[in-house]
C-alpha cells in the first residue's frame, strides 16, 4: 500500500500531509479539495488508500467514505473535530488534527492492518 488519495479542503494541511506521507515512504497520487472532486476521484482513480478530512467546507465527507467502502478501499479520517462523522464505520482509524509525523505513521499502520 503506497499510493494515497488525500481529501482535504485546507491547502496547507494537504501540502503538509503530502510531505509527511512522502517522509514515510508513501506517494500521494491524487488529492481533492472539495466534495465534488473527491467523489469523482474516489470513483474513477486508482489508489491504495485514502485520508479524508471529515468536513469539506462545511460538508461531510461521508459520501466519499461510502463510495470507498463500495470499492473496498481502506481509508482513515483526519479531523479537528475529534471523531469520525456520524454514520461511518466505528473501527476506522481517526487522526486528530493537529498531528505529528509519528501519529500519522501509527494511523497508517493501523489502516494497513485493518
Amino acid at each position: 500500500m503506497k499510493d494515497i488519495f488525500i481529501v482535504e479542503d485546507d491547502t496547507l494541511i494537504a501540502m503538509l500531509l503530502e510531505d509527511m506521507l512522502g517522509d514515510l515512504g508513501y506517494r500521494v497520487c491524487a488529492s481533492a479539495p472539495d466534495l465534488e472532486r473527491a467523489l469523482a476521484t474516489a470513483k474513477d482513480s486508482e489508489f491504495d488508500a485514502a485520508i479524508l478530512d471529515v468536513s469539506l467546507a462545511g460538508r461531510s465527507s461521508l459520501p466519499v467514505a461510502k463510495l470507498l467502502d463500495e470499492r473496498g478501499k481502506p481509508y482513515l479520517y483526519a479531523t479537528g473535530y475529534g471523531s469520525a462523522p456520524e454514520g461511518s464505520a466505528g473501527t476506522l482509524p481517526v487522526l486528530r488534527k493537529p498531528f505529528q509525523l509519528s501519529e500519522l505513521e501509527q494511523a497508517m499502520k493501523r489502516l494497513t492492518e485493518a
